[in-house]
């Protein structure tokens, strides 16, 4: 055990400390600060274009003309108010999700938040723990560092009192303490770190589709804008102001600014959802990463399994079970003072704790009777620990516990007993004793003169066997269900465990993973990622796989361009949680794995993850849906354009038109339908799917509404015939963005068809009421062109319907 007589500081030199600023105060943010998010949300491109556009019809007037700059008002604030919501829920989860690493002050271990450390603290390790700031090792015992996060060096490092540490790596073996040297910004990973946990709207196909298409709609909406300033000038001749207005009125529908507000709303509302849950999204586009998986890579012990275990049963072997009962007894002893030499014992010695404490019940293994020296801690490259101990008569031997398949030559007798437990879903240990050192007692490792393992050893040296030490393993309760959530979802399921490969399948079966009966040993697959790809494809468990097998394992499924995701919850999970395409951690897993995951389910639970997956295609499907409403309206907004500066007429609407048919069929459904349960899978390509339709879609109904114009402009003349051709124009385009609307709502619900009908609705209360009418520049004059403009739409909707049939039946989109 280390040495703990060092007793860190006083309370005194902290205080000091603290008054001089040398804290550890580099902040840990879950999400955007206030300033960030009013920031983000209000000074936006198409903001300031739309502010600008208002402040035109403000001095033109009349102020109905205006209420575009309401709207956006209106949905500003909206997507402050539910980020700040998505703040706050981030930030109560991430203080509950924090790393409190353990501090010695005035002789006593202590557990405080990171921002409360100081220079010169004291801070132990143990396996798993993160070291959050560069300092120097005080104590050490069997203490492996992990510092690839920070370097790229896979081999963990050994560590001696006087080495340094660094912020940003983690203990994968042994134990130790050591001192602060360098806190807060000055330490190595800070920036990195801060950067690493910060809430963010990057990496995100749907967001960068989107702002792909707002730079084309910018190219688009330039040119239109320019020529329908001239145009409008010069038809309307002196009366500027209206010209004004229809100038205004042109420009304004080609801005699809609520696009990027509703995909902010969907995903604040998304974490604020699994926040309800106890899940933690690190970042932001975890939750649409998670919807593009279609590999998820499970680690069996914390995910398939709870975190405990119980000893079933003792098996002595033979030529050890001589006067049975003394001698099993004495092998509990053995097992209870090697559980006494880890002060941080992972699942399966803290089970053998429980059955076997510690013989003399003292507090370490330096009491009365049993002593230990030479202590190698567990790690999951070498699967195995073990120890010197001295016996109370004075026997000393060194004892392994591990893995039975790489402490046993192959082929040894008792590896069939293991096999048969195995088979039975049961975890086995194996005690064996040597009389060489711990360290060296199955030394296969060419490379290190400290006589540490690379790896999975191929045969011991000098090791007898002694004893079966049969674990079993508490199912988690929901993963079966889950399991076959994601079977039903076409997400494919693969078990990468550490543990014996039989064993995991027997595991698998039990919760009826299909393909677990033919588990693989990972130490028999190709090492080339071809290969290796191959494997993975064709099985679905895979045992004895070591913390680079992982990581070279989802490398491997992702060169075949599959979206992986990785669970796990202990430090052989870092890296391939790090390299994944989504890592998710478990909230009782290790500093390190919090760290690294962009999902962290706090309550342990792996039922979470089909909640995770069902938002982020709830979210990526919804936008995709409204983006067409968006679209079309943008691209019929610039064709009407066009084709009013070619013709050389009057443009047909004023502001409050347009502001009347967006609100109607586009915001306020869209923003509906942007929130409702979506289980569509999540595809690729999202821009060209969506212009597909929005492109066809908005050339058909600015046509259609173009003809009805001026179809309308040669039937009315005389005073008031501006405003009736204008009413027959909205009347038409009103009924083909409603049959748009139609068509994205579907498959039909009845909130869904509900919708859509009170749209209509509104439209005929405002066409019925005498002072709607006024305000919104609206009467329908005679019944001829009414009726023409209602033929011309129902024309325009057939063919918009056999249009979208046909895009549908080539790319098999399910909304149609």
């Amino acid at each position: 055990m280390p040495d703990r007589a060092a007793p860190g500081l006083t309370a005194a030199e902290v205080a000091e400390r603290v008054a001089r600023g040398e804290v550890n105060d580099v902040p840990v943010r879950s999400s955007r600060s206030v300033t960030e998010i009013v920031r983000a949300n209000v000074f936006t491109r198409f903001n300031a274009i739309i502010g600008v556009l208002f402040l035109i019809i403000l001095v033109v007037g009349p102020i109905q003309d205006g209420l575009f700059g309401f709207v956006i008002v209106a949905n500003t604030l909206i997507g402050i108010v539910q980020e700040l919501r998505a703040k706050k829920t981030l930030d109560s989860l991430a203080v509950i999700g924090e790393a409190r690493p353990t501090v010695r002050r005035d002789g006593t271990a202590t557990e405080i938040p990171t921002g409360r450390i100081v220079l010169g603290d004291l801070i132990e390790l143990g396996p798993g723990d993160k070291c959050v700031v560069d300092g120097d090792v005080t104590e050490a015992e069997g203490l492996e560092i992990d510092e690839s996060l920070l370097t790229g060096e896979a081999d963990s490092v050994l560590k001696r009192p006087g080495d340094t540490v660094m912020s940003g790596s983690f203990v994968v073996a042994g134990g130790g303490a050591y001192t602060a040297a360098r806190v807060g910004r000055e330490a190595y990973a800070a920036q990195l770190a801060e950067e690493a946990s910060r809430f963010t709207l990057v990496a995100s196909e749907l967001r960068s589709g989107i702002s792909q298409i707002l730079k084309y709609v910018t190219w688009m909406m330039i040119p239109a804008a320019i020529g329908l300033v001239i145009s409008q000038f010069v038809v309307k001749g002196n009366d500027w102001r209206e010209a004004v207005r229809r100038m205004v009125a042109g420009i304004v529908p080609m801005v699809p600014e609520g696009l990027v507000l509703l995909t902010s709303v969907a995903f604040a509302i998304g974490v604020i959802r699994l926040g309800r849950r106890q899940c933690l999204v690190q970042e932001l586009p975890a939750i649409e990463g998670l919807a593009r998986v279609d590999v998820v890579c499970l680690d069996k012990t914390g995910t398939l399994t709870e975190g405990g275990m119980d000893v079933r049963e003792l098996r002595l072997l033979n030529g050890h079970d001589g006067g049975h009962e003394g001698y099993e007894a004495y092998v509990g002893q053995v097992l209870g003072a090697l559980g006494a030499t880890d002060p941080r014992p992972n699942a399966s010695l803290q089970a053998i704790i429980d059955a076997y404490p510690r013989p003399d019940g003292g507090d370490g293994a330096e009491g009365d009777g049993w002593r230990s020296r030479d202590v190698l801690p567990f790690s999951s490259a070498r699967k195995y620990s073990g120890a010197t101990l001295d016996a109370p008569g004075g026997d000393r031997a060194t004892w392994l516990l591990g893995a039975p398949e790489v402490l046993l030559a192959e082929g040894d007798p008792a590896l069939g007993q293991v096999d048969e437990l195995n088979a039975g879903g049961l975890r086995v240990l194996l005690l064996a004793r040597t009389e060489a050192p711990a360290e060296n007692a199955t030394d296969t490792s060419e490379g290190h003169p400290d006589g540490r393992s690379d790896g999975p050893l191929d045969g011991p040296r000098a090791v007898t066997a002694v004893a079966l030490v049969v674990l079993e393993q508490r199912l988690r309760p929901d993963a079966a269900d889950t399991l076959r959530y994601f079977a039903d979802q076409k997400v494919a399921a693969k078990v990468i465990s550490g543990d014996n490969a039989v064993s995991v399948g027997a595991v698998a079966a039990k919760l009826g993973l299909p393909g677990a009966a033919q588990a693989l040993d990972a130490r028999r697959l190709p090492a080339e990622r071809t290969g290796m790809a191959t494997a993975l494809e064709d099985g679905t468990v895979f045992g004895r796989v070591s913390p680079r097998q992982k990581r070279d394992m989802v490398g491997a499924l992702q060169t075949r361009g599959h979206n992986v995701a990785m669970t796990g919850d202990g430090v052989n999970d870092v890296l391939a949680l790090k390299d994944a395409d989504i890592g998710v951690s478990m909230g009782s897993g290790s500093e390190a794995t919090r760290a690294v995951a962009q999902i962290v389910l706090l309550d342990n639970s792996f039922a979470t993850l089909p909640s995770v997956v069902a938002e982020g295609r709830r979210v990526i499907g919804n936008i995709e849906r409204v983006a067409r409403l968006f679209l079309v309206k943008t691209v019929y907004s610039v064709l009407l354009a066009v084709l009013v500066v070619c013709v050389r007429v009057e443009y047909p609407f004023l502001p409050r038109h347009l502001t009347l048919l967006s609100t109607l069929t586009i915001g306020i459904p869209a923003f509906f339908l942007a929130l409702a349960p979506n289980k569509e899978r999540a595809r690729p390509r999202f821009v060209r799917r969506v212009m597909r339709y929005a492109i066809p879609a908005g050339v058909i109904a600015g046509a259609a509404t173009f003809t009805a114009y001026l179809l309308a402009r040669h039937h009315y003349t005389g005073r008031g015939a501006l405003q009736a051709e204008t009413s027959a124009a909205t009347l038409t385009l009103f009924l083909i963005a409603l049959w748009v609307l139609a068509i994205v709502a579907r498959p039909y619900t009845w909130w869904r068809i509900g919708l859509v009908l009170a749209m209509a609705l509104g439209f005929l209360i405002v066409l019925a009421t005498p002072w709607l009418q006024h305000f919104f520049a609206l009467r329908l004059v005679g019944t001829a062109m009414p009726w023409a403009a209602v033929g011309i739409a129902a024309v325009a909707s057939a063919v918009l319907e056999w249009v979208w049939r046909r895009i549908a039946a080539g790319g098999g989109d399910p909304a149609s």
